[in-house]
């Protein structure tokens, strides 16, 4: 025990939680650049667009208007009424404004309806390599968190034969992220259903984080599992605006849910969070109801910026990378180098000034990975690119 623990007595609930890779390797890439070293960040998953100048309009106009108030806990009726009805459309199923909560940032979201949900005890199934968060809230609602591998050579599909060893009678929840991050992969419809019936054979809810859902490529859809039958009374969506309208400064998020468990996690809301930034409400409203061409441009970008990360990295001795089907992240197998995960991803930090995350920094079963964002122009993609080279060279 340390000594801090010693002084203050910390609850052993947050015992086990750990910096999140993405920002523990920015601070050491920024402190770098303190010190005038030139790092080129594949690290940090975040659009490298600006926020949309009819969303920024919308929140100034706001702010200079008087919207700085408090709001109801859930959110603005108007932005949640706008975002059951384009959610709803996108996925083809109804939702009302009550089954929707407004949250700053998508993580409320994922976390509250994880405590809402989950005893001391119950089992938490989700897919590893995947967001660090999920473990953390199941570990802190005091859940075990059962990890399902995703499967490289089925484009990192869940691995369904140990999913179906692992769901039992004390399974209460099933995380899913499609399109997932770190691989970028997508869970088709075949799958959904599968995982479908043994929620409803087990009768355990589904948690379906779609925050990528509109960033796919080849003219793909990420379909839902909340679409299926049967599926929509036992799902919580949790998607928002940071990846889809480059506004992960302005915290806006939203979860969709039956409205008896959006009404729990409204409480939770209440008495932690309060409310969402009034403003920033309006700009999430003016993204909803606004054009969409600027996301079209934005996901046309990245799948420009895909191709020649995938290919530059397939291209590297040691490397080898499927091409992801959303997101904007890339996960090369990187085992033939010899080097795990973290060394490799510490050696181009210090050697080629790389900023990149290890797979092992996305659960046990993304050993062998690294991730890398290409959420940054093509120039510093194809300059990162020739720096890994001579590094290993």
């Amino acid at each position: 025990m340390s000594l801090s623990e010693k002084l203050f007595g910390f609850a052993k609930r947050t015992s086990h939680l750990c910096p999140e890779g993405a920002y523990h390797v920015l601070g050491r890439a920024l402190q770098m650049e303190k010190e005038g070293r030139e790092i080129i960040h594949f690290e940090i998953g975040q659009p490298d667009f600006a926020t949309f100048e009819n969303i920024c309009e919308a929140g100034v106009k706001a702010i200079r208007s008087g919207k700085t108030r408090y709001t109801p806990p859930a959110g603005m009726m108007e932005l949640r009424e706008a975002l059951a009805a384009d959610a709803g459309r996108r996925r083809g199923i109804s939702i009302s404004p009550q089954e929707v909560v407004v949250s700053p940032g998508g993580k409320p979201n994922l976390f509250f309806p994880t405590l809402a949900l989950v005893e001391e005890g119950d089992e938490v199934i989700y897919p590893d390599p995947g967001f660090p968060t999920y473990e953390a809230m199941i570990r802190v609602a005091g859940g075990i968190p059962r990890a399902v591998p995703l499967v490289e050579e089925d484009d990192f599909s869940l691995d369904l034969e140990i999913f179906d060893r692992l769901i039992n009678a004390r399974t209460k929840l099933i995380i899913l992220n499609s399109p997932n991050n770190p691989t970028g992969g997508i869970l088709d419809q075949a799958t959904l259903e599968h995982i479908a019936a043994q929620a409803q054979r087990y009768d355990c809810w589904v948690m379906s984080d779609e925050i990528y859902a509109r960033l796919v490529y080849d003219g793909q859809i990420a379909f839902s599992i909340a679409a299926l039958p049967g599926m929509k009374e036992r799902t919580i969506l949790v998607d928002g605006f940071s990846k889809t309208y480059s506004m992960t400064g302005w915290r806006l998020g939203y979860g969709i849910m039956p409205a008896a468990l959006a009404q729990q996690v409204e409480l939770l809301l209440t008495h932690s969070i309060g409310a969402t930034a009034h403003f920033t409400q309006y700009a999430g409203l003016e993204a909803i109801c606004g054009p969409q061409e600027n996301v079209e441009s934005m996901v046309a970008e990245f799948q420009r910026r895909r191709e020649v990360m995938v290919s530059g990295l397939n291209a590297i001795p040691g490397f080898r990378c499927r091409k992801p089907q959303g997101a904007f992240y890339a996960f090369p197998n990187i085992r033939e180098t010899g080097m795990s995960s973290a060394e490799l991803a510490d050696f181009l930090l210090e050697k080629a000034g790389i900023a990149l995350l290890p797979g092992s920094a996305f659960g046990q079963y993304g050993e062998g990975y690294l991730r890398l964002s290409y959420a940054t122009s093509i120039e510093k993609i194809t300059e990162g690119l020739r720096r890994i080279r001579e590094a290993l060279s």
